[in-house]
């Protein structure tokens, strides 16, 4: 399994409702251990619980003492050093994360027992366990919250200068810290998430330019989803061209596959993709002589044309070369299946003659259905797609000739010329949201 370098803090709750419809989507997952990177990055090795824990200053502690015990006070008690910390994750089915963090907290004041007055310091181990869970879904955004905290005090080592330690001075103190601990930690913990989950909010409404063409403002569809297995995070976006322009999408919400053996799962479904396709394919007309230059099949493409041609056609006859200009008709839509993403794209194959005075004499005119296998894979932090053809169906415009024998140099042409244009567009790729902070190394695509 990849492991993955994380930073951020992920917080999931809520369930699909069983009536919302299930559109086609495409979900890419990351391996398990990534939620516990995040947090341990974010709250323990980036220092923010030290931080926070570093100002906490314990009320006093007093002994009365007894018969053979002198009266004992503690005063100025303080976080000195947060040692050994260690932060685990468990995922609550229809909850959230419950994150438990151990720790040994190093403390120090002053210690005075009877009439003598010394340093003293202690450790005391701690284990803090918080249900965090995700609420409050509104336009792409949640809030954040500590359902519940517990804290429970451990074993306790205390040492005073003098080396001389009562009996009385352990009890005063376990009993001390054991009563005031959890109400002074579970405040710092609410701190600590709340200023995570603002590095959470900023990751999942990401604005990523998309090249020069626009821009895509990711947000949450809905809430998330979490089982006891793994965490679904439903992304859509809003899609822009250049100028501000929006190119419109379904947006409703789509149900994920459980992955097992995956912790994080995101999703994009298939209308948010074909506006981003809309985006990224902006292939202008293109218009060259039909020479084997640019395509390998131009003579028998000249040769078929040829025959086609009415012989008492005087004007389509002659020396002139066959020119050509290929056209997108309307958007490129993309089709998901199981395990399985075809692209519906049709084009306008216009054929024509280019006469020396300059006139043009169009000969037919073509419209083309490709249906292009897509393959998807994620590289540096994109959906990068390949199209590769699948079928043609050609159909004729209004014209002098028929089609029949011309139709496979036409998918020849479109497959030479037009396909690496198309491949080139979409070699940049769909730029996707660093989630969480989570890089999407390793990352699976399931369709």
């Amino acid at each position: 399994m990849t492991m993955l370098k994380l930073f951020g803090i992920v917080f999931f709750c809520g369930l699909f409702s069983p009536s919302q419809e299930i559109l086609s989507g495409l979900s890419c997952a990351v391996s398990p251990g990534a939620m516990q990177n995040v947090l341990s990055d974010a709250i323990l090795r980036n220092g923010l619980l030290q931080q926070h824990l570093q100002g906490l200053v314990l009320p006093n502690i007093m002994g009365e003492g007894g018969l053979l015990n002198s009266p004992t006070s503690i005063t100025g008690l303080h976080l000195s050093k947060l040692r050994l910390p260690k932060l685990s994750v468990v995922l609550l089915s229809g909850i959230g994360v419950q994150m438990t963090i151990t720790a040994k907290l190093e403390l120090s004041g002053n210690c005075l027992v009877g009439l003598l007055s010394e340093l003293i310091n202690m450790v005391v181990d701690v284990n803090i366990t918080a249900n965090i869970k995700c609420t409050n879904f509104e336009s792409g955004s949640v809030q954040v919250i500590i359902e519940d905290c517990l804290c429970i005090v451990g074993a306790i080592k205390i040492k005073l200068l003098s080396g001389l330690l009562s009996l009385s001075v352990n009890e005063i103190v376990l009993n001390h810290l054991t009563a005031t601990l959890p109400s002074l930690l579970c405040p710092v913990m609410h701190i600590v998430v709340n200023h995570v989950n603002i590095q959470l909010l900023g990751t999942l409404n990401a604005v990523i330019p998309v090249g020069t063409a626009g821009m895509i403002h990711y947000k949450l569809a809905s809430l998330p989803f979490t089982s006891g297995l793994f965490l679904a995070m439903d992304l859509d976006g809003v899609v822009k061209q250049v100028g501000g322009k929006i190119i419109p999408h379904e947006s409703s919400p789509s149900a994920l596959p459980p992955l097992l053996d995956k912790l994080l799962v995101l999703g994009l479904r298939q209308s948010f993709l074909n506006a981003v396709l809309s985006l990224l394919i902006q292939v202008p007309p293109q218009t060259f002589t039909c020479t084997p230059e640019v395509f390998s099949g131009a003579s028998h493409l000249q040769e078929a044309i040829t025959t086609l041609i009415p012989a008492g056609c005087s004007t389509c006859h002659g020396t002139n070369p066959l020119s050509i200009t290929l056209t997108l008709s309307g958007n490129p839509l993309i089709l998901l299946e199981e395990n399985k993403a075809t692209m519906e794209l049709s084009v306008l194959i216009q054929l024509f003659v280019k006469r020396l005075d300059g006139l043009i004499f169009n000969i037919l005119m073509l419209k083309s259905d490709l249906h292009l296998n897509a393959h998807m894979s994620i590289a540096g932090g994109r959906l990068v797609l390949g199209m590769s053809l699948g079928s043609t169906a050609h159909g004729l415009l209004p014209s002098l000739v028929q089609i029949s024998n011309l139709k496979p140099h036409c998918s020849s042409l479109l497959v030479e010329t037009l396909l690496p244009l198309v491949n080139g567009a979409l070699r940049m790729g769909i730029p996707l949201p660093k989630v969480l902070g989570i890089p999407l190394i390793g990352a699976d695509i399931q369709i």
